[in-house]
């Protein structure tokens, strides 16, 4: 591993740093790599806990582990840098279920997939690194390539999956629903999650948008979702967080109207730093839409109905980006304009949604499930970041010993956009090889820094 790493390093500063990225392909794959696991033995161990109360770093462990078996359309990946995203959190507490039942389920489809189903479960979605080697049928990427991964794995054998590979039968998220993820020095990927890494951003800024900007890509830009267009008022809920984070940088880049819903001044000042003007900070202005656990309490829906008519001269919501999920969702129905769109992921605050069905069917409002994007609005959504009109939101990093803690601080909300991971990467900073162009959207790629 540290024959690969130095080689790696060696194109740091070069003038040709292809030409040393290519010696890759002379180098042994390595037995074994460290990686970030949960373990199957472990998954009751918070038994009984409340959600809240149960910490990541208890399940989260380094340890190495065998480097598996490459397989036909597969590449090996060194990885440089990851992320957390929060399924992440979800496989560290076990929650709504082990992940080990995925891994499973995976494992009989196939004497392939078999590799996957393992009394440990390698985790991470995110992933900028290097192409070690690739498998039988590769033609696109070869050893040497700087490379980004996206988390869709599908098989692509039913015809459903091509028209929109999100609806293949056999869709599952790479490290969460497969094993070998990139929260690890080593990751196996499908060839076809490979993207190009932006030239202009270092490792862990690489690595950072790929779930959360491909997933709100398809929930607000894609005709998959809610299919933005200029002029849209966009409720966006944690506006400065992972996922909302690239939600208002692609409602400000496609010429919507963004409404930023943060928790925080701090939150609500990295909203305007992106350009955003219209700003709600939900704890300042005291928003609670629940009067107890059974309980929604629906004269605050219209409080705060009333303060988006305020900020946006007395128009409704064209579209709500939602994510809280439980905490949020009737606000969000009863708030979007008549003939508006909720589109809805990931749950964070709950899974079971309640809301008035009155203020969705008499007003003929969409609701619209969004999971992950297809190939084609990942690459696309990796296009913008390259071309520099949406930025990384990298707040901090963690090295791979720390991804436990770096998990912990997602799980409590304890920070703002995007938690980096370095694998392989000795510290932050390395892998641009396009200083000109960082040097024009520095301070953009660095917003989030230290908050």
């Amino acid at each position: 591993m540290q024959d690969i790493l130095e080689a790696i390093m060696a194109a740091e500063g070069s003038s040709q740093p292809e030409r040393e990225l290519a010696g890759l392909a002379g180098l042994p794959v390595p037995e074994s790599y460290r990686g970030v696991v949960v373990r199957a033995e472990d998954t009751r161990m918070f038994e009984g806990m409340a959600t809240r109360d149960k910490d990541p770093r208890k399940a989260l462990h380094v340890q190495e582990v065998p480097t598996p078996e490459l397989g036909p359309g597969e590449a090996l990946v060194a990885v440089m840098a990851s992320a957390i995203n929060y399924n992440t959190v979800w496989t560290s507490i076990f929650e709504p279920l082990p992940t080990f039942k995925f891994l499973q389920r995976y494992g009989r489809l196939s004497e392939l997939t078999r590799r996957h189903d393992l009394p440990y479960h390698v985790v991470g979605s995110d992933a900028a690194g290097v192409v070690l080697r690739t498998g039988p049928g590769v033609t696109k990427w070869k050893a040497g390539d700087e490379v980004v991964a996206h988390c869709l794995s599908v098989e692509l054998e039913d015809s459903a999956g091509h028209d929109d590979t999100m609806l293949d039968p056999q869709q599952r998220i790479w490290g969460f629903e497969t094993n070998f993820g990139g929260l690890a020095e080593l990751a196996i990927v499908k060839a076809n999650q490979l993207m190009p890494k932006p030239r202009h951003l270092s490792w862990e800024e690489a690595a950072s948008p790929g779930l959360v900007n491909s997933t709100a890509y398809r929930q607000l830009v894609s005709h998959h979702g809610a299919n933005m267009k200029q002029g849209d008022v966009v409720l966006i809920w944690g506006a400065s967080g992972g996922l909302g984070g690239y939600a208002t940088q692609m409602a400000l880049n496609g010429g919507a109207i963004p409404v930023c819903v943060v928790s925080s001044p701090e939150k609500a000042e990295l909203c305007r730093k992106m350009g955003a003007e219209l700003v709600i900070d939900r704890t300042a202005e005291g928003f609670k839409f629940w009067s107890d656990e059974q309980t929604q309490d629906q004269d605050e829906w219209r409080r705060f109905g009333e303060r988006i008519r305020e900020l946006t001269g007395g128009e409704d919501p064209d579209i709500v980006f939602e994510h809280p999920g439980r905490e949020t969702f009737g606000a969000s129905v009863y708030v979007a304009k008549k003939g508006g769109t909720i589109v809805t992921c990931a749950s964070t605050s709950g899974f079971n949604h309640q809301y008035d069905n009155r203020y969705l069917w008499m007003h003929l409002k969409r609701i619209v499930g969004s999971h992950f994007a297809n190939y084609h609005e990942a690459w696309q959504a990796n296009r913008l970041v390259a071309l520099g009109k949406v930025h990384p939101t990298v707040s901090k990093t963690y090295a791979l010993e720390q991804t436990g803690q770096a998990a912990y601080e997602v799980h409590r909300n304890a920070h703002q956009g995007k938690v980096g991971v370095r694998c392989l990467a000795p510290t932050d900073g390395l892998g641009v090889r396009d200083i000109e162009m960082r040097s024009r959207h520095e301070s953009a790629i660095n917003r989030f820094r230290g908050h």
